[in-house]
């Protein structure tokens, strides 16, 4: 039975929330781990200070859950020489954190990383065994990481994350909690994750049961969201019983997806209702193979596609926090200035109408983090193979608006000139303005070379030898659908060959002011 959720709890769920920023404080390069928390304090939040920013939540996602950064009685402390020094001199570093929220207006969530990596001293741990893992060797599944991952079918790794989230629960002001699923999968025993679903559905159970009694010691709401795969096809592979926990109101909010640009917002609205906010995720760390650091269009153009289906807001993770010149100042790697005008932007259909976008279909990247579906894209649509006898070969293509005129782009490898394509829109044969066979994109490793595994500071080299065919379509106002448009590739003419495949890498609309 779902459980009855007070007017001061149903009102806190219906809080505006443009953008809630995932922020990884100890991950990202502007750290407190790594420089002075007074400049930290002075730096850290500049993006979400600037005038017309849209956030209005930070999760703050600055533990692991394996080691803690303040004084527990549940977990191990961070063995981080920075993290040390702040539990010797007794600073709360989360306290501060939250603190910096509440003198801002911010809602102030904690994310929670249910099954992390386990830190050391300079980043990942690869000599000490987790002491908790040490002690309960039957609570891990054997996967990808050495430790192991916690495995939630065992009652006692319940219990054990229950109580970390207690803990946080009852120290600090927080107006909730995201379970995040995404760091890292399995979960469950690898071959049985949705045999063993109810597992999952059980700790979800826990949490809320705890969450709503924290709640009315307290005397204020104290919320629930979970971080869980961009389909319900990887929810299922994962072991995730979203339908479930919706039933049983055991979720108030859902972040869908990580690095995904394609998230069936629409599905699960038809599965859940309008009850349970939904907040798709851009990582522009781990980002969507091809379009790491990408220009602000593509950020406007993804998230008016959320918007389009129905998403309420979205959540941006591995961002930068402050303007480029904050961080190289301090010899830090920075990022594009399109971040930090897309927090002006993207939270709001409203301020996205009209501007330039592109709209882009996702393609399938490396993610070695995972024994499963989540973060994977593994079902993306490209890169995409081009059939020798010229048959087509389809991609579906979203558009959040219609407005401006717009140019559909497709960027094909091992082709040489002379090859010619034929393409159609919705069925609307196209004519190809321009043919660019020295095309070159460094985030496009190709043909038939391994995808290179996501994340590093994102400094793509450009090959010199590197020729792609990239071919631009004008288009007709009216056979651009807002919503789902169906593209259609063929070869119509390959010069002399052996066995050249030739691969379309990327479909782009872009649309203009």
């Amino acid at each position: 039975m779902a459980p009855k959720l007070s007017p001061d709890h149903q009102r806190a769920v219906a809080r505006r929330r443009r953008i809630i920023v995932q922020y990884d404080a100890l991950g990202s390069e502007l750290t407190p781990l790594k420089m002075d928390l007074d400049d930290w304090l002075a730096c850290g939040f500049q993006y979400f200070d600037q005038p017309g920013s849209q956030v209005d939540s930070i999760w703050w996602d600055c533990a692991y859950g394996n080691d803690a950064l303040y004084p527990s009685r549940v977990l191990p402390p961070c063995p981080h020489p920075r993290a040390q020094e702040w539990l010797k001199k007794g600073v709360d570093w989360i306290a501060i954190a939250i603190g910096q929220c509440r003198r801002r207006g911010l809602e102030v969530f904690w994310h929670h990383r249910i099954s992390e990596v386990d830190i050391g001293p300079n980043g990942l741990e690869m000599e000490r065994l987790n002491p908790v893992k040490k002690e309960h060797p039957d609570w891990v599944i054997k996967t990808w990481w050495w430790q192991g991952m916690w495995n939630l079918s065992v009652a006692g790794v319940r219990e054990f994350r229950l109580e970390v989230l207690r803990e946080l629960a009852e120290r600090y002001d927080l107006d909730g909690f995201q379970i995040d699923f995404a760091r890292h999968v399995p979960v469950l025993p690898v071959g049985r994750q949705w045999e063993l679903r109810e597992h999952v559905t059980e700790f979800m159970r826990m949490v809320r049961r705890m969450l709503l009694d924290v709640a009315a010691r307290r005397g204020r709401p104290l919320l629930l969201s979970a971080k869980v795969p961009r389909n319900s096809a990887e929810c299922r592979c994962d072991g995730f019983d979203v339908e479930v926990w919706g039933r049983e109101g055991l979720v108030d909010m859902l972040t869908l997806g990580s690095r995904s640009f394609d998230v069936d917002v629409e599905r699960y609205r038809r599965a859940l209702g309008p009850a349970i906010k939904l907040y798709p995720c851009i990582d522009d760390h781990h980002a969507s193979d091809g379009y790491r650091f990408p220009p602000i269009e593509v950020f406007r153009g993804v998230a008016s596609n959320w918007f389009q289906q129905g998403a309420d807001g979205v959540v941006t993770f591995n961002w930068h926090a402050a303007p480029a010149e904050v961080y190289t100042a301090r010899g830090l790697h920075p990022g594009l200035e399109s971040q930090g005008t897309a927090y002006r932007e993207i939270g709001s259909p409203q301020t996205l109408e009209g501007k330039p976008k592109v709209f882009p279909v996702e393609r399938r990247g490396g993610y070695p983090w995972s024994e499963g579906a989540f973060n994977r894209n593994a079902d993306a649509q490209l890169p995409m193979a081009l059939r020798y006898d010229g048959a087509p070969s389809a991609v579906e293509l979203r558009s959040g608006e219609r407005s401006g005129s717009s140019v559909l782009c497709i960027t094909v490898s091992n082709a040489v000139e002379g090859d010619l394509l034929a393409v159609e829109m919705n069925g609307n044969p196209l004519a190809g303005l321009a043919y660019d066979y020295a095309w070159k994109d460094p985030q496009i490793i190709a043909p038939n070379q391994p995808l290179w595994a996501s994340g590093g500071k994102g400094d793509y080299p450009v090959n010199p030898k590197q020729k792609l065919l990239r071919v631009t379509y004008p288009l007709d106002r009216s056979i651009v659908r807002t919503g789902k448009n169906v593209v259609t590739v063929s070869v119509a003419r390959q010069m002399p060959h052996c066995c050249r495949q030739m691969y379309v890498e990327k479909v782009e609309l872009h649309v203009s002011a």
